[in-house]
């Protein structure tokens, strides 16, 4: 894994030493055509946007355009995304910034002049994805809850896809909630299948680079915050008495907890940052997942001015890696829900422990 840490990481530099000479080339030609520009591309693609584009046929793009809900100092306003391509790109005193603080977001214009950014709660790409994808997973447990109501499992076993969600049903119950939570395991296994199941859902959509597939649902913070808030939740409201007497008085020496606090300001602090630890892991990987392979395969776009050699090398080059990094965005999409579920499972085992009672035998 490290070996491919530093290919992925000569690649990526690479990337940038070739737009940085393909931008020099065309700036020295007379008719240069419009550079590739592969921020816009990357970020383009793991960013949110109000509508849903799918392709470009020439210069006319395919796109879904979606419900803008917004409310401004006028009042709400309801209307599809497609309204903003409609004359100077303003509708009912509402634009899409261009650039600056709130770039890429609804705003409007204050009696100042200066841009604000009101009440936004839209159906974007990343909310429409969620959507999708939610309902996949609905209709996924649906399926197998009924296969299981019509057949019985002590004369069939079920096969398919009913027979892969048992698989995988039973190995995180087993193997992880089971293990980790311990004896309470029954009452968290709802929770902690779900986010499994979930954020494997969307981790693989999102590796689809079509509609209904394509959204960086797990790469965007905010989805990997609401899912740690659950987790902390989980653990900090049903954890025992014993768990927070090791947090605010733990088992140390007393010199360490009186007359300055330091160990109890320590496990203090530690509640928060397992929360973190899991937003920032499953964030950080989906993204740069989405990223590298969006560099590689803009390699091809960006050699194109440099002749037919370079590009023809450098292309297979992008294709190939391109290929063995969504291969291995496949793995990973299984690592990070495993990981996240399995350290979701510690967390509340740790908090559901209790007092080791040690009886001394007279003898």
């Amino acid at each position: 894994m490290r070996s491919l840490r530093y290919i992925g990481t000569v690649l990526v530099l690479l990337v940038a030493f070739l737009q940085e000479a393909n931008a020099r080339e065309e700036s020295d030609t007379d008719n240069k055509e419009q550079q590739v520009d592969v921020n816009e591309i990357v970020f383009g693609h793991i960013g949110d946007s109000y509508e849903w584009h799918i392709t470009d046929i020439g210069d006319t793009p395919i796109a879904i355009p979606l419900p803008v809900i917004v409310k401004s100092s006028t009042g709400w306003h309801t209307f599809l995304s497609s309204r903003f391509e409609e004359g100077d790109g303003e509708y009912e005193g509402l634009y899409i910034a261009k650039d600056g603080e709130y770039k890429g977001k609804i705003v409007e214009k204050d009696a100042g002049g200066n841009e604000v950014k009101p009440l936004d709660i839209s159906i974007t790409k990343n909310v429409a994805g969620l959507f999708i994808n939610s309902a996949i997973l609905v209709i996924l447990v649906l399926s197998c809850a009924r296969w299981y109501k019509k057949h019985p499992v002590e004369k069939e076993a079920p096969k398919g896809m009913v027979g892969m969600m048992e698989a995988c049903i039973f190995a995180i119950n087993d193997d992880v909630i089971k293990g980790c939570v311990g004896k309470d395991y029954k009452r968290y296994a709802p929770y902690l299948l779900t986010a499994f199941f979930f954020i494997l859902i969307n981790n693989l959509m999102g590796l689809i680079p079509f509609f209904p597939g394509g959204a960086n649902i797990t790469g965007n913070i905010a989805i990997t915050f609401v899912l740690a808030v659950c987790t902390f939740l989980v653990v900090n409201v049903w954890g025992n008495k014993e768990y927070w007497k090791e947090i605010l008085w733990p088992d140390v020496p007393w010199w360490l907890k009186a007359p300055f606090p330091m160990m109890p300001i320590i496990e203090v602090f530690g509640i928060f940052t397992k929360p973190f630890a899991l937003m920032i892991r499953l964030f950080a990987n989906m993204m740069a997942g989405h990223a590298a392979i969006l560099s590689l395969i803009s390699i091809i776009f960006i050699t194109a001015n440099m002749g037919p050699l370079i590009n023809g090398s450098m292309g297979f080059v992008a294709v190939a890696f391109g290929i063995f990094m969504t291969a291995l965005e496949l793995l990973v999409a299984f690592i990070q829900a495993y990981v996240f579920t399995m350290l979701s499972a510690v967390f509340i085992g740790l908090s559901r422990t209790e007092e080791v009672r040690e009886e001394k035998e007279m003898k």
